[in-house]
C-alpha cells in the first residue's frame, strides 16, 4: 500500500464528524492481523475517549483539521439567518439535522442552530428539537472555543448572543430574594 502523505500533526486539533474536536495525540503503528498500519490517535477530552482512526481511513471517516476563522465566522452569520422552510413532518426534519449534526460541517451545524434556536424568550421547543439545538451548538461551540482560546460554555455564550438567542428564564428564581433585600435595607437604615 502506498503511504499517503499525512496533513496532520500530534499536537493538532482535529474534527471527527460524529464525535466533534479532539486532539491528535501521535500518530502510532500498530499490527493487526500480522500487518503494520498507521493509526491517528486522538483524545476527546470532554467524552473521556480516545479514538484510533487508520490512516488509510481519515479521508472516509471525514476527518478533517479545525476549520478557519472565516469559514467559522462565515457559519454563525449564516446561523443569524431565518430559518429554513419546516414543510417536512418532524420525523424526517429530525432525521435531517441529525444527519447535518454527525456531518461535521459547521455550515450544517449552523443551518441546524438557524432553524431551531428560539427567537423570543417566550418561544418554547419540544424536548427532542432542544437536544437537537444544544448538539449542534455544543459543536459549534467547539470549534469556536479552540479557534478563540476559550472555554466551551463561555464560547456557547458567546455564539448566541451574537446569533441574539434569548436568555433563559430562571424558573428557581422566587420573590423572597427581593423580599430578603427590602429587609436589609430596612434594618440599615
Amino acid at each position: 500500500m502506498p503511504n499517503k502523505k499525512l496533513d496532520f500533526k500530534a499536537g493538532q486539533y482535529v474534527v471527527y464528524p460524529t464525535q466533534g474536536v479532539g486532539k491528535l495525540l501521535r500518530i502510532e503503528e500498530q499490527s493487526i492481523g500480522g500487518q503494520k498500519i498507521k493509526m491517528l490517535v486522538i483524545d476527546f477530552e470532554r467524552n473521556h475517549m480516545t479514538l484510533r482512526v487508520p490512516v488509510e481511513r481519515v479521508e472516509i471517516s471525514g476527518l478533517r483539521p479545525l476549520t478557519s476563522m472565516k469559514k467559522m465566522d462565515e457559519a454563525i452569520a449564516s446561523a443569524k439567518g431565518k430559518a429554513g422552510a419546516k414543510r417536512m413532518i418532524w420525523a424526517r426534519r429530525a432525521q435531517q439535522y441529525e444527519e447535518n449534526i454527525n456531518s461535521g460541517d459547521p455550515m450544517k451545524l449552523a443551518e441546524v442552530v438557524r432553524d431551531l434556536q428560539r427567537r423570543s424568550a417566550t418561544d418554547t421547543m419540544t424536548f427532542s428539537a432542544r437536544q437537537l439545538y444544544l448538539r449542534a451548538l455544543e459543536r459549534m461551540a467547539q470549534e469556536f472555543a479552540v479557534l478563540h482560546k476559550m472555554d466551551l460554555d463561555a464560547a456557547s455564550e458567546k455564539i448566541e448572543d451574537i446569533l441574539g438567542v434569548p436568555k433563559e428564564i430562571d424558573l428557581n428564581a422566587s420573590d423572597e430574594d427581593d423580599e430578603d433585600d427590602d429587609v436589609e435595607e430596612d434594618s440599615v437604615s
